[in-house]
């Protein structure tokens, strides 16, 4: 959590401000870490993290990422799926054997 709060997440430690401030910066950063943690959760129940981020490797004794960076990551990917598949929709049209199963 650590790790998350600081250059693996937010970037809590650049902001430097005090007082209220920073107060109200981490309970902002609180909701948001139970919101992107929550997210990941749900992303690895459905047994879909490893589309979302980097499987593990082979030797490695702990995991690649935490729910909290699936969470953080996983609407990004979602975006990324739209984005893309209107990309290969528009580059499929161009070739014209697919023509037809596109249409």
């Amino acid at each position: 959590m650590f790790r998350d709060f600081k250059q693996g997440g937010y970037n809590l430690e650049i902001t430097r401000v005090s007082d209220r401030r920073l107060i109200s910066i981490i309970l902002l950063i609180c909701l948001s870490y139970s919101l992107s943690t929550f997210v990941g959760q749900t992303i690895k129940s459905k047994r879909i993290a490893k589309y979302v981020s980097r499987p593990t490797e082979a030797g490695r004794i702990y995991r690649r990422h935490s729910s909290f960076a699936i969470g953080l990551h996983g609407q990004n990917w979602l975006d990324s799926i739209a984005f893309f598949q209107d990309i290969v929709l528009e580059l499929l049209y161009f070739s014209t054997h697919m023509r037809s199963g596109i249409l």
